[in-house]
């Protein structure tokens, strides 16, 4: 796995695009800048990060076995990594649906994966994370981010988190791929790890607020929530429904 180090970027991921148009025989490749100038994260958000104190960093996988309609286990698979690399340093991590990390109700982590597909077939993914690490106090008017060092009181080397979320994610894929079991596996681990799997919480959608627990998540990503009360049971893709945290 090749690791390259950049001092800014307007994104890692478009950066990390361009370098692989330029290297077709590249594959397991890492980019992480010191300054992302245009960070994008879900929903066009923008990700804010202090030069320096935080990953941002982009990832190059070529699947090339998982089918288009099959994506979402990508996203699951890195998720995981992320999660099991931050519970090393404390606990309360969790993975809101779809691929948000989350430390209790605050988030720790965003991804923005964005795959090209060729005959059905994803082709290349290029998987982008921003990751707080190190940044002590929050500027912009996202609802409720959080750092490793505001979690633990300590502050921590970029580069070594980099590799172990890096080597992590490549090796969730190689098990991927060596064995069809693996999939059922990865998806059971991921329901594990889900933020609020138990207990009823507030959600909102077009319709408005409501209450309701989640039921499972469908290996196409779609997810599953079962009304309190009437034990309604209603189906959302991604930008439908929205948690609501306080």
């Amino acid at each position: 796995m090749e690791i390259i180090h950049i001092a800014e970027a307007s994104s890692t991921n478009s950066f990390l695009r361009n370098w692989s148009n330029n290297h077709p025989e590249a594959n397991e490749t890492v980019v992480f800048a010191d300054r992302q100038t245009a960070g994008r994260g879900q929903r066009g958000n923008y990700w804010e990060s202090e030069p320096g104190k935080n990953i941002t960093m982009s990832l190059l996988l070529k699947p090339q076995s998982v089918a288009a309609d099959q994506q979402f286990i990508l996203s699951q698979i890195v998720s995981l990594a992320i999660a099991e690399t931050l519970s090393e340093y404390t606990s309360g991590i969790s993975i809101k649906w779809p691929n948000d990390i989350y430390y209790r109700d605050r988030k720790i982590c965003g991804m923005l994966i964005e795959n090209d597909i060729t005959d059905d077939i994803i082709s290349r993914s290029i998987i982008g994370i921003g990751l707080n690490i190190n940044q002590k106090k929050f500027r912009s008017d996202a609802p409720n981010p959080v750092s490793l060092s505001q979690i633990t009181g300590k502050e921590y080397g970029i580069e070594e988190i980099i590799s172990k979320v890096a080597s992590g994610i490549v090796h969730n894929f190689h098990v991927l791929k060596s064995s069809s079991d693996s999939w059922i596996n990865f998806q059971e681990k991921y329901a594990e790890c889900l933020y609020r799997r138990e207990g009823f919480h507030p959600f909102a959608s077009e319709e408005g607020v409501f209450r309701a627990k989640i039921h499972h998540v469908e290996p196409s990503g779609l997810l599953v929530l079962e009304r309190e009360f009437s034990g309604e049971k209603e189906t959302f893709a991604f930008k439908e429904v929205r948690f609501v945290v306080e």
